[in-house]
């Protein structure tokens, strides 16, 4: 039997919570450079909420979330 593997709530740096980072690694992203232009397609992730949208969105800008 395998164990998911526990993310934690840090995603490239980015304190955006587990089911978010969980959501955005199973979805194939590695990094913040590997996300979409458009982040608002992330909501589509069942995980992925506005709070983390908008977190990541200031950390591409180099801003606090």
């Amino acid at each position: 039997m395998t164990t998911a593997q526990d993310r934690g709530p840090v995603f490239d740096g980015v304190k955006i919570g587990r089911p978010a980072t969980g959501a955005l690694v199973d979805a194939g992203y590695r990094s913040i450079a590997d996300l979409p232009e458009r982040l608002d397609d992330l909501l589509a992730l069942h995980g992925v909420g506005p709070r983390a949208v908008r977190l990541l969105a200031a950390a591409r800008l180099g801003g606090p979330g």
